[in-house]
């Protein structure tokens, strides 16, 4: 292939999924004249920023060569935790902490299991995906956990300045991922890893250590995103969370990052979040 072709090829690569988002709105626009409204724009960013959130995560993941498939689980059994613990009476920040802390660990079982189990990301991900639902229906009876007080409900459907707090959350996130990528040693070994596992670990870097980082990191935005829901619904459902992984992997997909790893941005992550929540939108208008 000829560098001309080459420039061609990673210019699309890179632009296509924001022009595909710009024709999407465009076409929308034209079709519906209540799509181009502050308000609509606002519900479209609210009801993306769970699944924005827990496409970072499956971005690390998959920048990295991997997948995750447990993520819609963690999101269920974080949410249920900490809904149960705040029915029980505990305080706000200690049944999130602990929701957090569930998601991390079930992340760090996601690394365990491939870096040192050498199981495949696949099949380790598909193992605690099922584990994590059993767990949820077990603490749940089955049952939607619901009276969580006002409080908590701050968190998934409170606003500050007029903007919703859960795109505030997505927006913060999206920006510590961007410097983290852009800035800092592991986001550099990342795209190593992805772009060649057993060269980078020749080089010098500890792969499993930056594995199992990117798993936990990956279980503690799906658990932060289950906590999100929760709030919002006022409710945590045992069924929560399903197919939410394909639907983070195709926000992945379609903002452009590589499915065999080493290329990709949380910028185009964020892009494919929109596509697929204006899509939603689009055909509901």
């Amino acid at each position: 292939m000829s560098e001309e072709k080459q420039n061609k090829f990673a210019f699309i690569r890179k632009m296509g999924p924001l022009l595909g988002l710009l024709l999407l709105g465009l076409t929308l626009t034209i079709l519906s004249d209540r799509f181009l409204t502050v308000n609509n724009l606002l519900n479209v960013t609210r009801q993306i920023s769970i699944n924005a959130i827990i496409s970072v995560g499956m971005t690390l993941v998959i920048l990295t060569g991997g997948i995750d498939l447990s993520v819609g689980s963690i999101v269920a059994l974080t949410g249920s935790i900490t809904a149960g613990l705040l029915v029980g009476g505990q305080s706000i920040f200690l049944a999130i902490l602990v929701g957090m802390l569930v998601g991390v660990t079930l992340g760090l079982c996601n690394g365990l299991l491939i870096t040192r189990g050498r199981i495949p990301p696949f099949i380790a991900t598909l193992g605690i995906m099922t584990a994590a639902r059993g767990f949820t229906l077990v603490y749940t009876e089955g049952r939607p956990i619901t009276g969580m007080g006002e409080g908590f409900r701050f968190l998934g459907g409170g606003y500050i300045g007029g903007i919703p707090v859960p795109v505030i959350i997505m927006i913060i996130i999206f920006i510590a991922t961007y410097i983290m990528l852009k800035k800092t040693r592991l986001g550099r070994y990342i795209y190593a890893i992805g772009g060649n596992e057993e060269a980078a670990r020749l080089s010098g870097i500890n792969t499993k250590k930056i594995l199992l980082s990117v798993y936990a990191l990956g279980g503690l935005l799906a658990g932060f995103s289950g906590i999100i829901m929760a709030s919002r619904l006022n409710s945590a459902q045992p069924t929560a969370g399903i197919s939410f992984e394909l639907d983070a992997i195709a926000a992945v997909v379609l903002g452009g990052t590589s499915f065999a790893g080493g290329g990709g941005t949380i910028g185009g992550t964020l892009i494919g979040a929109f596509i697929i929540g204006i899509l939603d939108n689009g055909l509901n208008l």
